[in-house]
């Protein structure tokens, strides 16, 4: 049976900002299995949403130290389809975990359809959660599991400890603040606009927020903020924030580096913090991925649903639709233009 297929895709690779003229919208006929092919183990499913992330920036680069690293990061070829996180339903299978018309969460692609072969990422979802099905893409899927294992496992923190949060009104940084608001944290965060400043503050309950690009001297506006210090750092744009935070944080101060936003379209912007504060301050910083985190599952899923019942964590979510709207969206990232959780609806449930 043949199916045509809406997918996006890069032109060449991106070696800076992306723009629009990068990205191509293809259409191609996908053959794929039949009743009468039982020995194929692809699985067919009809994607729903998707997730818009910014590191998938760093795959699409002719190269980065990131490619080699893990399957997740692996460079994308021009012209072929690109692999993300997303929610679809199962069109056809030929295997006993899936049956048509599951509903599934796992590594699918920008796309309408994907062909997901044996062994990779795919999962059932379980619809009797209750909660919106883009949910699964962001606050119950890998951004929501970075959010909630990166603070708790990595940085962690003890309650009444001071937390700095940078871009945190964004996909991460905004579930980030209000899990260190519920272990009882005085929070802090970074934003690019007085809107975002005035989201964190008044509706997430964030202690203080500042907008970035109204600071001349980032390392004064975080000195404004933790008079007291900063003893734990939850670092989404690297760059001179990081270089900031350092030297305004406590003996034995923890960073978790989650993603570094501001170098990955510049070749010149790195972070250079202080040594020597790092030494005698006895700082940690740690970088991570979503993969390391997969020991708390459990634990971040059981929690966060108890969190979205009963009110006490707000997700927010920015969503586009359609296939033709997922390059606008992408670039809208390092654009600042999303608060919450980017995703892309590429169909009706």
């Amino acid at each position: 049976m043949d199916i045509k297929n809406k997918y996006v895709t890069i032109k060449t690779n991106i070696n800076g900002a992306p723009k629009e003229t990068n990205f191509e919208i293809k259409v191609e006929n996908v053959s794929f299995i039949t009743e009468s092919e039982s020995e194929s183990k692809d699985v067919v499913v009809k994607n729903l949403f998707v997730s818009i992330d910014p590191y998938q920036i760093n795959r699409m680069k002719s190269q980065s130290s990131s490619q080699g690293t893990i399957s997740f990061a692996s460079a994308i070829t021009p012209g072929e389809s690109i692999d993300s996180y997303g929610v679809g339903r199962i069109l056809f299978s030929h295997r006993p975990d899936f049956k048509k018309g599951d509903l599934v969460a796992g590594l699918l692609t920008w796309g309408e359809y994907s062909i997901v072969k044996e062994g990779s990422l795919l999962n059932k979802l379980d619809p009797i959660m209750g909660f919106p099905l883009s949910y699964h893409v962001g606050v119950l899927g890998f951004s929501g599991l970075t959010a909630y294992g990166g603070f708790f496992e990595v940085c962690k923190p003890k309650p009444g400890e001071k937390v700095f949060v940078s871009a945190a009104s964004g996909s991460i940084g905004h579930l980030v603040g209000q899990y260190a608001k519920l272990l009882g944290c005085y929070v802090v965060g970074s934003a690019g606009s007085q809107e975002k400043v005035s989201f964190l503050k008044e509706r997430l309950g964030f202690d203080d927020a500042f907008n970035y690009k109204q600071e001349t001297d980032l390392k004064s506006a975080l000195k404004r903020c933790f008079p007291q210090g900063i003893d734990v750092y939850f670092d989404n744009v690297g760059g001179r924030m990081l270089e900031a935070a350092v030297a305004n944080m406590n003996s034995c101060g923890r960073v978790a580096v989650c993603g570094v936003i501001s170098e990955y379209t510049s070749a010149t912007t790195r972070a250079a913090p202080e040594m020597l504060d790092i030494i005698y301050k006895r700082i940690t910083i740690k970088g991570f991925l979503a993969a390391d985190l997969m020991n708390v599952y459990a634990e971040f899923l059981s929690k966060t649903v108890e969190y979205l019942k009963s009110g006490k964590l707000k997700t927010i979510e920015d969503v586009s639709r359609g296939v033709e709207s997922i390059p606008s969206a992408f670039i809208g990232l390092f654009n600042g233009e999303n608060i919450g959780k980017k995703i892309v609806k590429v169909a009706d449930e």
